[in-house]
């Protein structure tokens, strides 16, 4: 009887231990197939960022510099290494700074506003802004659900037995919080 209670408390315990780590794993995972859905919106908006800037120049006498440095973020984030997910972030949240002052441009310029050409890439655009956000979002939160759990006991001594390690948030700089300034003064 006693070995069969000690099997017993064995297989329950062998089974809570599967239960974590699988746990972990999924979190991962999850926290993994997250990162991709904000590239895969990265990569969308990069696709239609030429599109745009080639509206633009048509249509207004904008300053070239500001169309130089979306054409240039948007080389540099093609090609920061995928697994530098920091270095990727850092970039977008230039590029999207760069393109927000790139939407403000359409106040000034009536006949762009009213390019149905013009007004299908901002919707698109807009469209994969969210998307990003969105993104981030489920990114943090994902990372958020299994940094607690490798916190948390008893799943913490499973996290260190398999070096499950810590994830790190995507933040959004202090300078993406602004509102961007457009001036067409010389």
């Amino acid at each position: 009887m006693a070995i069969l209670i000690v099997i017993l408390v064995l297989v329950v315990i062998i089974g809570i231990y599967v239960v974590m780590y699988n746990g972990l794993v999924q979190l991962r995972v999850h926290a993994q197939e997250s990162w991709s859905q904000i590239d895969v919106q990265l990569q969308r908006r990069n696709d239609l960022i030429p599109n745009l800037v080639s509206t633009v120049k048509g249509y207004s006498k904008f300053e070239a510099s500001t169309l130089a440095k979306v054409t240039e973020l948007r080389t540099a984030l093609n090609n920061v290494p995928d697994d530098d997910h920091a270095k990727k972030m850092e970039v977008s949240n230039q590029l999207t700074g760069t393109l927000r002052t790139l939407f403000a441009v359409s106040e000034n310029y009536p006949d762009l506003k009213a390019s149905a050409e013009y007004q299908q890439l901002m919707e698109e655009l807009s469209n994969t802004e969210n998307k990003i956000a969105y993104s981030r979002q489920l990114y943090n939160s994902t990372v958020a659900a299994l940094n607690a759990k490798i916190q948390s006991f008893p799943s913490n001594i499973v996290a260190k037995l398999h070096h499950f390690t810590q994830m790190d948030y995507l933040q959004v700089p202090e300078s993406a919080k602004a509102a961007p300034k457009v001036s067409f003064d010389d």
